[in-house]
């Protein structure tokens, strides 16, 4: 049975301070928690962030990071220099970093191989815009995110790689894709792992749904037989809102 993995995604936002007070609460709060749950505070923040969780069963993560180990790549952060401030995951891929900035799946791939290759657990990031998703191309976008983003990923590799479905049109817009619609494109992502790797480890895989999560939705999304996580942005800010989701089952 696959466990759940509820992950949050601070963005741009918070002081170093702010993102201390943060953890705490959240370190406070989730004591008891069943799920495995990962913070993704600003880079400024890591190290601060890092000697809070320590310990606890909060895992730290980066929001991104570069595609080299190291160089002269003005304004880039290495694997290297995550993993030496206890960074244990890292977010690739977000439709922020595709979209805003640009990032291609072979970009995007090349970070995967490098974050497993340095021993970080990456969260590759799919989903389509409103769109694709009206024109019908839902399918043919998600199915080449996930198979250029793993290209190259062994199949003993896959199981620390997890992948967040967030469609583009329902993050930070207070819009939700139905725990159904969600559903129903995770099952097609596991059929295209199923393709790649065999239906073992299709099934086996962590599929987070990510896009307006909030409280009030949680359980209805985690309900669904395809949805083991969540990638929450807004409302991972405050810990009276991202700790009842990653309590959903409480």
């Amino acid at each position: 049975m696959r466990s759940y993995y509820m992950a949050g995604n601070w963005k741009m936002h918070k002081t170093v301070a702010e993102s201390v007070a943060l953890a705490k609460a959240l370190v406070a709060g989730l004591g008891n928690c069943k799920e495995r749950v990962m913070i993704a505070p600003a880079f400024t923040a890591l190290s601060a962030v890092a000697e809070v969780v320590k310990g606890t069963n909060i895992i730290l993560g980066a929001q991104n990071m570069g595609p080299e180990l190291q160089g002269a790549h003005t304004g880039e952060i290495s694997p290297l220099m995550l993993k030496d401030l206890g960074v244990a995951a890292v977010i690739l891929g977000h439709s922020e970093r595709r979209h805003s900035y640009l990032e291609t799946d072979a970009l995007i791939n090349k970070k995967v191989l490098l974050a497993l290759a340095q021993g970080l657990d990456p969260i590759l990031c799919v989903g389509e815009t409103l769109e694709e998703r009206e024109a019908g191309n839902l399918e043919a976008v998600v199915g080449a995110q996930v198979k250029e983003g793993l290209k190259g990923v062994a199949a003993s590799e896959l199981g620390k790689v997890t992948i967040a479905y967030e469609p583009v049109w329902a993050i930070g817009t207070g819009k939700t894709a139905t725990p159904e619609d969600a559903d129903a494109v995770h099952a097609y992502i596991r059929k295209v792992l199923g393709g790649m790797y065999g239906d073992a480890p299709a099934k086996a895989m962590c599929i987070q749904y990510g896009g307006s999560v909030k409280p009030d939705n949680a359980a209805e999304l985690m309900a669904k037989p395809n949805i083991d996580g969540a990638l929450v942005g807004g409302a991972a800010l405050k810990a009276e809102t991202f700790a009842p989701i990653a309590m959903f089952r409480s």
